[in-house]
């Protein structure tokens, strides 16, 4: 890896970190997430940043995926468990990195997923196997009596694409991708009280542009218009201009030039933990570039 692109990568992990453990601070009973969430995301632009996604608030047995609606009137509750799950790109080149706040009393639950992700950190090294990660995720979790979420992974990262290979599993797998010098990727073990499975549910806030073909609605031109700039990285449906979104929406999504990230939830009344990082595979171990 050029050391100017190392230094980008690490730039943004100094950034991200900072501006999640801000946000963090902001969350208390009776605080409304749109507040939140605009706070976060605006920090993130006065640090001479960009998003890489919209910012993630996913609480209780919503896992991931969920974020604030124009003119959100929901607000954190005692007792809620809530992720905050924050990307930050410089030149593209992308920190992504979660935490999760505990507005009643699951230190434990909290602990396992925090725990796990720093198990599966001191394993990162060349030769080594994803597998081997989920192992680490996996027992620490399951040590607390919780379930890791199987179905969801952390994932790599390049410039402007925040998935790709390899996926790092939650749970034990045998063999999978070799880790090399030079990969970067996120670790982000779920720790559950559920089925310890993601389902979607019916509604979607966050929205990314996956394929170009001519659009003759001049709402939805719009929308691809105001996106250009995110060179394919996600989008949030507050961000977007004017009225009509829905239908602009719905037809871009029919016209499979945009896809949906529906709210990924476990089952009804559980709770869901998750912690992030960003690495980067180095010769010896790894740099972990979101811890501040």
């Amino acid at each position: 890896m050029k050391e100017e692109i190392y230094d980008l990568y690490l730039q943004a992990g100094t950034i991200a970190a900072t501006v999640l453990s801000m946000g963090a601070q902001e969350i208390r009973p009776g605080t409304p997430i749109l507040e939140v969430v605009e706070y976060v995301e605006e920090l993130v632009d006065k640090e001479g940043a960009g998003l890489a996604f919209p910012l993630n608030v996913s609480i209780n047995e919503d896992a991931a995926h969920d974020t604030a609606m124009t003119g959100d009137t929901r607000v954190f509750c005692e007792g809620d468990v809530v992720k905050l799950d924050l990307g930050v790109h410089i030149d593209g080149y992308i920190a992504d990195t979660a935490t999760t706040i505990d507005l009643g009393s699951h230190s434990t639950l909290l602990e396992a997923s925090e725990q796990a992700l720093e198990r599966a950190i001191e394993r990162v090294r060349p030769g080594v196997t994803v597998g081997e990660l989920g192992s680490a995720i996996q027992g620490e979790i399951e040590s607390r009596r919780f379930r890791p979420v199987s179905n969801l992974t952390g994932h790599g990262l390049d410039r402007y694409i925040i998935h790709k290979p390899p996926n790092i599993p939650n749970i034990s797998l045998q063999g999978g991708a070799v880790l090399k010098e030079g990969m970067v990727f996120a670790i982000e073990p779920f720790a559950s009280t559920g089925a310890g499975r993601v389902s979607e549910k019916p509604r979607a806030e966050i929205f990314q542009q996956i394929g170009v073909k001519p659009v003759r609605l001049a709402s939805a031109r719009r929308i691809l218009e105001s996106i250009r700039s995110r060179r394919g990285m996600p989008f949030a449906r507050r961000w977007l201009p004017g009225e009509k979104t829905d239908i602009a929406l719905s037809t871009l999504l029919r016209m499979q030039v945009i896809r949906a990230y529906p709210v990924l939830s476990d089952i009804p009344g559980s709770l869901v933990s998750q912690h992030e990082h960003t690495l980067i595979v180095t010769d010896d171990g790894c740099v972990v570039t979101t811890r501040l």
